[in-house]
């Protein structure tokens, strides 16, 4: 059952989505709108915009958008009733649950109490004779129990049915166990357990919830760490390990590692604001977390060649989303849990001596293009100034830009204005590039190419641009929708997304009923919502009066009749024949 009217359109009210996005995007008027860099992807110039007229927002840059429950669904990962109850908690609301038909969130809830049980599971066999090997491997890398409690770190044996035996015992379907992946289907069709013979890392989201886990193999098989893949709970590129703790440290930095052991020995040396990614290489998504609890990232990835590639990928991420960077290099190749463990009961001073010492990103990625040349010869300078001045392009501050021409210019010996002049020119290329894949995104939008939600809108432009801007139109003005409504059924609409937007706004205000964009927002996905969202977005500046409208409608009318044609003129000849018997039947 839906949730109740009343319901909605009260946390409707006590829900201003300015007021809410506000705790994650810094925001600023720009007229009767607000505006600020989006935190769904990286930009230097705000593109995300909130129109309080129609409690919509929509991102130009990367085409988020929908309404207030559309946003928290998609900054806190939830489905529409976690976010439903996200808002109401908020607003002091609560949710009629007799009211509510929450499939998913049903499915949500029980992976996450089958991901809650094998943490449990696993844990209690890490304490007994089954995970000797586990506690093994956990004490020698330098753990103390009180470590190991904290994390909630556990051990999955050797047998492949000892998990999926324990949670039937509990209750839990195999499939079930198949969706939260802590299982798959085997040969014989019976569900066997996925982690096997492996320390086990569980990871906590923000509310303390065990929505996945690690697993690291303890001989020399590959693959060496063993994490969940995507699951209705869980998206790897979305979360961080240990940012559950570390977001409590009070801490104006965070130190970003690579691996579970590397964050686990520096909590357990006092460094309580290490995360680390989960397995991939750092997301804008990721970088959009961090900077809602930090200022600056200290990035702390293995000294090899593999852990200074991420690093150098992870440096202009984290930097698009205005966090200060500094890089974190440790000598002789250690990863910062080796490094503290060499270093006996010297290594947290020792790390803290790294830290402080660190070096912001610029001087990073200038030293790493040093390393590489030979500053000997002419050759190797000229290789090295042609690099730096590349990486000078990529700041956005003149003055940065000039500080590090000047020391580079002592360095080498070469004139500062020379070193700016190749700057300015990479700088020019790079803002060309861009301004050439924007507009060519621009074309292929306008154009309805690449629409997933509306797929039809390339083929029948005219059609799906005139259904847009009558749905614009209603919203705007739901007085004339009726009238409208006599005028142009929705069977009329050609494209079949637009035709279902139509419908289900029209039935609420037959109904009498509001709608805004949370008042249908139950009817659609998070992709449908920002696809509507762009509807309203194009059209809020725009004056659009009755004659307009009427326009629209001939269009669409139009357009569908010319679609009836093309479908008779391409059908088979008995199909055409029974066409045309109906056309006469009709005129008699």
């Amino acid at each position: 059952m839906p949730l109740p009217e009343a319901f909605i359109q009260e946390l409707k009210a006590r829900s201003d989505l300015a007021e809410v996005a506000a705790s994650y995007v810094n925001l600023r008027h720009a007229g009767r709108n607000f505006v600020g860099l989006c935190p769904f992807h990286n930009e230097k110039t705000p593109s995300f915009n909130i129109f309080p007229e129609n409690g919509s927002f929509y991102c130009f840059g990367c085409g988020a958008g929908g309404d207030v429950i559309t946003f928290v669904r998609q900054i806190e990962n939830l489905d529409y009733i976690e976010a439903i109850r996200f808002l109401a908690q908020r607003a002091g609301l609560q949710v009629p649950e007799n009211s509510v038909d929450d499939g998913m969130s049903r499915v949500r809830a029980r992976i996450m109490e089958i991901n809650r049980e094998t943490a449990r599971y696993s844990n209690a066999v890490l304490n007994s004779e089954k995970g000797a090997a586990g506690m093994n491997y956990l004490t020698e890398r330098g753990l103390t129990p009180g470590t190991i409690r904290h994390f909630g770190l556990g051990y999955a044996p050797d047998s492949r049915y000892s998990l999926v035996d324990y949670l039937e015992k509990k209750g839990y379907t195999q499939n079930e166990m198949i969706l939260a992946n802590v299982a798959f289907k085997g040969r014989s069709g019976r569900a066997v357990d996925r982690f096997f013979s492996r320390v086990m890392f569980p990871i906590i989201d923000l509310r303390g919830n065990v929505i996945a886990f690690g697993g690291r193999i303890l001989t020399d098989e590959k693959p060496k760490y063993l994490n969940t893949s995507e699951t209705p709970v869980f998206n790897k590129g979305s979360f961080l390990f240990a940012l559950n703790f570390a977001k409590n440290a009070c801490s104006e930095q965070l130190i970003l590692c690579e691996g579970y052991m590397d964050v686990i020995a520096l909590h357990q040396a006092g460094f309580t604001n290490a995360v680390a990614t989960l397995g991939t290489a750092l997301t804008p998504s990721q970088a959009h977390l961090m900077a809602r609890y930090t200022k600056e990232v200290v990035v702390s990835y293995d000294a090899d060649e593999a852990g200074q590639k991420a690093a150098s990928r992870a440096i202009p991420i984290l930097r698009e989303t205005g966090l200060l960077v500094k890089v974190l290099t440790i000598s002789g190749g250690k990863d910062p849990d080796e490094y503290i463990r060499s270093n006996g009961q010297n290594g947290r001073v020792k790390f803290k001596q790294l830290l402080e010492t660190s070096g912001n990103d610029v001087e990073y990625r200038l030293q790493k293009i040093k390393r590489e040349c030979n500053l000997q010869n002419a050759e190797g300078r000229v290789a090295y100034l042609t690099g730096a001045a590349a990486v000078l392009a990529t700041l956005d501050s003149r003055i940065e830009q000039e500080v590090y021409a000047g020391k580079l210019s002592e360095e080498i010996g070469v004139e500062r204005p020379a070193i700016m002049l190749q700057v300015d020119k990479n700088r020019k290329k790079l803002r060309k590039d861009q301004e050439q894949k924007e507009f060519k995104a621009f074309q292929q939008q306008a154009a309805g190419f690449r629409d997933s939600i509306n797929p039809e809108k390339s083929q029948y432009l005219r059609a799906a641009s005139a259904e847009e801007a009558l749905i614009a139109y209603i919203v705007r003005y739901p007085e004339h929708a009726i009238q409208i409504y006599g005028v142009l059924p929705p069977e009329k609409f050609v494209t079949e997304f637009n035709r279902r937007v139509y419908l289900v706004i029209m039935g609420r205000i037959i109904d009498g009923k509001a709608t805004s964009l949370t008042d249908i927002s139950e009817s659609f996905s998070v992709e449908e919502m920002a696809a509507i969202a762009k509807i309203l977005a194009r059209f809020n500046a725009v004056s659009v009066s009755k004659q307009d409208a009427d326009e629209y409608i001939n269009v669409i009318a139009q357009e569908f009749a010319k679609k009836n044609v093309e479908n008779v003129a391409s059908a088979p000849a008995q199909d055409i024949q029974s066409y045309l018997q109906e056309l006469k039947s009709q005129k008699k």
